[in-house]
């Protein structure tokens, strides 16, 4: 009996977990081919979320580090600095290149190349849910294309897990 409950118990989780699948999209990600030598490489997508949520992090195997950035000019001058987490009202797209700010890759363990995907795990805390890991790819475009053009890239579909 008590299998029964722990099964039961599992299977409630499982489906809770499964109910918040749809809950967070991500779309259009993508990342520029790198030149030689180049160690570093942006990533641009946008994120959609049901609930008021944060992205407080990323990681990649492609990358020693990776970390969430802003743009911002001071001083008539660009200016790049890393931040601890990025708000994403409800309902209300995220465009991680329009907004100013973006993904950093840094410490490349191989160069990107046009083609290939970049795997990303984004990490979440959404309301009362608590925190998600989304796992994503980034494709990679020829380094001197133009920027991908919103919905032209296609949907990406990810797999959520809930900690």
């Amino acid at each position: 009996m008590i299998n029964l409950f722990r099964f039961g118990g599992l299977l409630a989780l499982f489906l809770c977990s499964s109910a918040y699948a749809g809950d967070i999209q991500i779309q259009n990600a993508w990342a520029r081919a790198t030149a030689p030598g180049q160690d570093a490489a942006s990533v641009d997508l946008t994120i959609t979320s049901k609930h008021a949520a944060a992205l407080v992090g990323v990681s990649s195997p492609a990358a020693e580090t990776a970390a969430l950035h802003s743009m911002q000019m001071e001083g008539g001058m660009m200016r790049m600095r890393e931040v601890a987490s990025l708000d994403i009202p409800p309902g209300k797209a995220l465009n991680l290149r329009a907004s100013g700010h973006h993904l950093m890759l840094m410490g490349l363990k191989e160069p990107l190349k046009e083609g290939q995907t970049v795997p990303l795990t984004l990490n979440f805390r959404v309301g009362k849910m608590g925190m998600m890991k989304v796992k994503t790819r980034a494709r990679v475009i020829a380094l001197t294309a133009p920027a991908p053009v919103m919905g032209n890239s296609g949907d990406q579909k990810m797999n959520m897990k809930m900690h």
